[in-house]
């Protein structure tokens, strides 16, 4: 490795935490003083002006051996980005076919539950196409994405759900999913609320269905 080409306070910081060394002993190490180190703790961002330190920790550096020139070249890396955490996604897809919408029937919690077609993004998926690919896959129904209406932190699963009205294209509602669903069904709009009650659903999905001549 090469030696620094401008010394930091942090540089040097690095330099004594790779030979191990105390406050005193880096201080006597290099002939300056305590204080000095102090200053290069409190300040690490600040260059080292005076060229004679320069020196003085080049040659540190140099005569420290190669194991704490490796341990002081890890040190030195830039901390790698940190992974922001993704949060769980769900796109829901609103299926139309003339007056009727398209449900299925859950297991969970030990009671069934009606709800729209839904499916998990992995990342990097669009969740339109999940909307889109999920449908099929649990009910045999093609769809397209007529418009997204929005989305939400989910009040009780606590994922993040988006929500698509779609278009009925073809293929006829059947439970392609047992192990996670019981039935699928094709519903009349205006009996939506008889299968999931009103203050469950999402109200940009309810004022979109009633927009709908």
């Amino acid at each position: 490795m090469d030696v620094v080409g401008t010394w930091t306070g942090r540089a040097a910081c690095l330099l004594q935490q790779a030979m191990r060394m105390t406050h005193e002993e880096f201080a006597e190490r290099l002939g300056v003083s305590d204080r000095t180190i102090t200053r290069w703790h409190s300040a690490p961002e600040k260059p080292i002006h005076r060229s004679e330190t320069q020196q003085i920790l080049d040659t540190a550096y140099e005569q420290a051996g190669e194991t704490v020139q490796r341990r002081f070249a890890l040190l030195l890396r830039p901390p790698a980005p940190r992974m922001e955490a993704q949060a769980l996604r769900v796109a829901i897809a609103i299926v139309l076919r003339g007056d009727d919408v398209l449900l299925v029937c859950r297991r969970g919690d030990g009671e069934l539950r009606w709800q729209f077609p839904a499916g998990m993004c992995k990342p990097g998926a669009a969740p339109e196409t999940v909307a889109v690919q999920e449908t099929h896959g649990e009910t045999g129904v093609h769809c397209t994405v007529r418009q997204q209406l929005g989305e939400r932190v989910h009040p009780v699963t606590g994922v993040v759900a988006t929500y698509y009205l779609c278009d009925h294209l073809a293929g006829e509602a059947t439970n392609r999913d047992p192990l996670e669903n019981v039935d699928t069904a094709w519903v009349p709009r205006s009996a939506l609320t008889r299968f999931i009650p009103q203050d469950q659903i999402f109200p940009p999905i309810l004022e979109a269905l009633e927009a709908i001549a």
